[in-house]
């Protein structure tokens, strides 16, 4: 298998030696096939997401999986020839009449290492930003999701050739030794502590890498809220994908005298939105079913309110204590712990004495607080008075910052991630460089002002 990784790296290698900066329509075209793979085969991408998850929801399949993977290629497409142009930068009065310019030239080829929870759409939205950038990519999806992993094997060679696109599937030895490959630019989605030997091997080869790594993003719901709004917002984001979500709100902080007001509104939002297990989504195997039953067993062991409408719905957990699993680590699942707080400032403590999280959530319309927020806390994303919808913009960077990530992507973002802004200088004719050679006159130390 090494050897085979090797084999497939070197063709990709010789593949841009070859073609080392691919055209405007060359791109177009990669970014129009990637479409077509995933509108043409809608049908059989739900049954193996399905049948990976043993049941998912099949709108959020479509909204999720397949209409995220369009709108990004629709979109690039659209900008791309403005993306790649390059573009001039200002010049200090004592070089001129030299110019100087940045051109975006592609970095080569590209890892991506994606996860089982979106085991379609991030497995491709960083190769739409890698085919826009003039990249080719290997893949290596996750072994979690075996028949999408699957599918994508046997799709994407129907569409792309070796050189462009490779799909490589295997566990995960196979994945320590993809990412020891000297890629250009390796992007790693899933856990922190896996993202550090990620980052650890490509260390090896100095390779850039983007992780995106997630963490326990919080939802704070201020007084000034409309409860029943904030709570249809929070069960929306905690309900898609059974909680499976890298941005999925992981606990909610609220003055202590809303806490009951606000506690009422979440238990009608789930009862609204996931009434039903038939059409909920499942854990994606048996061992993460556990880890999440442990967790609220745990929480009702000590004595905490645990209100819990159905097998797959969100599960309210009120007042836990910050010794509980469920508070030490990434719910990644149905939990959902709700913590009250003093006031807002007690808040932003809270949140500010934690590793900074993928999302920071806010139910808020006062303006003083929404700044007071927007200065003083360090997220991947502030969003308010919403949650998930951040992640539908394409000209918005997603990423994290500190244990929830490094590097961003999506639209211009990620072109310019996949990208090598290379510097251009250009020496005029008619120049005075000479002046700046030796022997040194004191008259030039005035000159740049520093004699």
């Amino acid at each position: 298998m090494t050897r085979d990784m090797t084999g497939d790296f070197q063709t990709q290698r010789h593949a841009v030696d070859q073609m080392p900066y691919p055209t405007l329509t060359v791109r177009r075209d990669r970014l129009a096939r990637l479409a077509r793979m995933t509108k043409h085969h809608q049908l059989e991408i739900i049954r193996a997401i399905q049948t990976d998850f043993g049941q998912r929801n099949e709108v959020e399949i479509r909204m999720a999986e397949i209409s995220a993977v369009l709108h990004a290629i629709r979109h690039a497409r659209l900008h791309l020839w403005r993306w790649m142009r390059p573009w001039s930068v200002s010049m200090p009065w004592r070089l001129m009449p030299a110019r100087a310019r940045i051109a975006p030239q592609p970095l080569g080829v590209v890892g991506v290492m994606s996860p089982w929870n979106y085991p379609w759409s991030l497995a491709l939205m960083p190769i739409v930003d890698a085919f826009a950038a003039g990249n080719v990519v290997m893949l290596k999806p996750s072994e979690h999701s075996p028949t999408t992993s699957a599918l994508l094997q046997r799709l994407v060679p129907q569409y792309f050739t070796p050189e462009e696109l490779k799909v490589v599937e295997g566990d995960v030895e196979v994945a320590r030794r993809f990412s020891s490959l000297p890629f250009d630019h390796l992007v790693f989605t899933g856990s922190s502590a896996v993202g550090r030997q990620v980052a650890q091997a490509a260390a090896a080869n100095l390779t850039p890498t983007t992780l995106e790594l997630g963490g326990k993003s919080p939802a704070i719901v201020a007084g000034d809220a409309d409860f029943d709004k904030a709570a249809a917002d929070i069960i929306f984001g905690k309900g898609m994908n059974g909680g499976q979500t890298c941005i999925a709100p992981d606990y909610v902080l609220v003055e202590s005298r809303h806490i009951n007001a606000l506690v009422k509104a979440l238990s009608e939002a789930i009862q609204r939105q996931r009434p039903d297990d038939h059409a909920a989504t499942h854990a994606i195997n048996a061992a993460h079913q556990q880890r999440l039953d442990a967790m609220l067993q745990e929480a009702q062991d000590h004595g905490c309110r645990v209100i819990d409408h159905g097998t797959h719905a969100p599960a309210l957990i009120i007042d836990p204590h910050q010794g509980l699993q469920v508070m030490r680590e990434e719910i990644f699942g149905r939990c959902l712990p709700v913590i009250g707080i003093s006031d807002m400032s007690a808040a932003i403590r809270y949140v500010n004495a934690r590793p900074h999280p993928l999302a920071l959530y806010a139910f808020t319309h006062d303006k003083g607080l929404q700044q007071q927020l927007l200065q003083t806390t360090r997220s991947g994303a502030l969003v308010f008075n919403a949650t998930l919808l951040h992640h539908a913009v394409p000209s918005l960077p997603f990423g994290g910052v500190g244990e929830s990530g490094m590097g961003a992507y999506h639209g211009r973002h990620g072109f310019e991630r996949f990208s090598h802004l290379r510097s251009v200088f250009y020496q005029s004719k008619r120049t005075s460089s000479h002046l700046l050679y030796p022997p040194y006159r004191r008259w030039l130390m005035k000159l740049l002002g520093v004699g």
